[in-house]
């Protein structure tokens, strides 16, 4: 035999000899998302960049950065109005994507706009899944201590509430979960962000924001509108 024969030998296979993947080899992913492009919904007082770590956590697990829409509004302005400027948005990302139905994840008062969107603007029978995350859906004695339009609406008893609230809590098709933190200050009481018709889930003791950055609520949320 001649010691000096070479044999060529491709490097893809080398490296699958010594125990490594070829570098243009994709890594498999770990979650492979079969959903729905998704719009975050914030709360008052607050912007679309209060979801940077779950869009994050979103885009890490496969939804493309095109189906996380990170959505800021003028939370002084009435939940009303805020409902009529979601439709358009929701509109908007369904044609951008080609979907057909989205999933809304609401931070907070978020929850009260698109739940209005959903009852009362046909939203319903474009949303697949709909989540709410410290939600002030029966009120919270915290909005006695400002005056804007939506403060007002997110008071116990308001007008707002109780024609929200009437009749059927979670209309139409979409599937409705909401998470409440026995910890948080800002929703009192705690039983308020629960609704009837949803799959509601106690938190770990968590304040008010950190329930869109901790990794349990991001999980359970994952799974739910992936399901």
């Amino acid at each position: 035999m001649n010691k000096n024969l070479c044999v060529a030998v491709p490097a893809a296979a080398l490296l699958l000899v010594l125990g490594q993947a070829p570098a243009d080899a994709a890594a498999p992913s770990a979650y492979r998302p079969t959903s729905n492009p998704i719009i975050f919904v914030h709360g008052y007082n607050s912007s679309g960049s209060i979801w940077n770590t779950m869009a994050g956590r979103f885009r890490n697990d496969g939804w493309p950065t095109s189906h996380l829409k990170q959505w800021s509004y003028d939370w002084r302005q009435s939940n009303a109005t805020t409902a009529h400027q979601l439709a358009n948005e929701i509109d908007s990302l369904l044609a951008a994507t080609g979907a057909s139905q989205v999933d809304v994840i609401t931070h907070s008062m978020g929850g009260l706009s698109s739940r209005y969107y959903a009852k009362n603007l046909g939203g319903s029978s474009k949303i697949d899944a709909w989540v709410s995350l410290a939600g002030p859906n029966h009120g919270t004695d915290w909005a006695n201590s400002c005056n804007d339009a939506s403060c007002y609406e997110m008071r116990i008893g308001s007008t707002f509430l109780a024609d929200l609230n009437s009749a059927d809590e979670t209309p139409g098709t979409p599937r409705y979960a909401t998470w409440w933190s026995p910890c948080d200050t800002i929703i009192n009481p705690d039983s308020s962000v629960s609704l009837s018709g949803a799959t509601n889930t106690r938190t770990a003791c968590l304040g008010h924001n950190a329930v869109t950055t901790d990794s349990t609520v991001y999980a359970q949320t994952r799974d739910m509108v992936d399901s």
